[in-house]
């Protein structure tokens, strides 16, 4: 069994705020957040150093539930970090396509993005009308890591602004993720 405190909550760029379910999730079934040290000039290298430090130090398995600019730092850590081995399984919702020169241009440094099948279980969860990343564009991540690919709808960048609040339906997907494996007890 996971432990909730080895869930681990993966914001994007600027973190998530209220209302958010990340942040949702976090205070209602007790997921710890990893807090970067810079939100607004995130550095791909001191994010996956502080990844690996919360994954090295974890006393069991565990499960990523990454939003945006999180689910580019777990394809990335997970083909640099011999501790993904740890991971059971990750939700990631609504990447940010840090390939795209809009998007480029406000979070340097970010690119390219790992295309490596991920080491562990994965659910790609994506909007229909993401103005970060295209359904195409996510769709395509997914069969470049492995991850089961699943289309929220119109959700926008399925953040704050979307209204999912504890958003039941990706808790599903992520619960899933959790689920004891064979000859666990």
């Amino acid at each position: 069994m996971i432990l909730p405190s080895n869930i681990l909550i993966l914001p994007g760029w600027q973190n998530s705020t209220e209302g958010h379910w990340q942040t949702e999730w976090e205070q209602a079934y007790g997921y710890r957040r990893v807090e970067q040290h810079d939100w607004l000039t995130p550095k791909r290298g001191d994010w996956c150093a502080r990844l690996e430090e919360v994954v090295a130090d974890a006393d069991g398995p565990v499960v990523l539930a990454a939003h945006s600019l999180g689910c580019i730092l777990v394809a990335w850590w997970a083909a640099h970090s011999p501790n993904a081995r740890k991971v059971r399984g990750a939700l990631l919702v609504a990447p940010g396509d840090v390939e795209r020169p809009e998007v480029a241009e406000q979070i340097r440094g970010w690119t390219p993005i790992a295309r490596q099948a991920l080491p562990f279980a994965a659910v790609l969860a994506a909007s229909s009308d993401d103005p970060y990343c295209t359904l195409e564009r996510a769709r395509e991540l997914a069969g470049h890591w492995g991850a089961r690919f699943v289309d929220i709808g119109a959700q926008g960048h399925a953040n704050a602004a979307s209204g999912l609040g504890l958003w039941p339906a990706g808790h599903a997907l992520l619960r899933s993720l959790a689920a004891p494996q064979e000859g666990e007890g």
